[in-house]
């Protein structure tokens, strides 16, 4: 009778007792890649997801989400040496960061507390740059994409990857600087 009580007591230790536990920012799962049939339909619905969302609030989250697909993307084709593909992916995360900062602060500005989502882009932004100094470390800093039949592309992958932080640095100052 005894060892029966011991095994309720442990089982309500171990599966009733709560532990927070903080994961940080997470980026979402690689979506459809160049190549792939959905990948066109994939880049249309986000087109068309613009039109969907209502208000700052929602603009902002819809431009976060995807400047972290975009990112996810880039890393994923600079990851497998498809760095045409990859600059071409990182440039619209680039566009979609600078596209959600006025979002946010117009919300400020209308007097909505925006202290948790200056929070998330915040470390958003944070682990965007984090992946980008990673694949500065990972990938050449100049590369010659050479079709088979078209003219050659000079990539500056070091320059673009370095200009994409910027740009997220100057985001969360933006963004960070419209609270005072």
């Amino acid at each position: 009778m005894i060892g029966t009580r011991y095994i309720i007591l442990i089982f309500f230790l171990l599966f009733f007792s709560h532990h927070r536990v903080y994961a940080g920012y997470v980026f979402p799962y690689p979506s459809y890649m160049p190549g792939n049939k959905m990948y066109k339909i994939s880049r249309f619905v986000d087109r068309l997801n613009a039109y969907w969302y209502f208000g700052n609030i929602a603009k902002f989250r819809y431009h976060l989400a995807l400047s972290d697909k975009y990112l996810v993307e880039s890393k994923t084709l600079f990851e497998y040496g498809q760095y045409l593909l990859a600059s071409d992916a990182l440039q619209r995360s680039d566009k979609a960061v600078v596209s959600a900062v006025p979002y946010i602060n117009r919300a400020e500005l209308e007097g909505k507390n925006m202290v948790n989502l200056t929070k998330i882009f915040v470390d958003a932004m944070d682990g965007h740059i984090k992946i980008l100094e990673k694949l500065i470390g990972e990938t050449p800093t100049e590369f010659q994409w050479t079709p088979e039949k078209e003219k050659n592309t000079d990539l500056q992958i070091g320059q673009m990857l370095h200009t994409s932080i910027q740009h997220r640095k100057d985001a969360m100052y933006k963004v960070l600087d419209n609270k005072d």
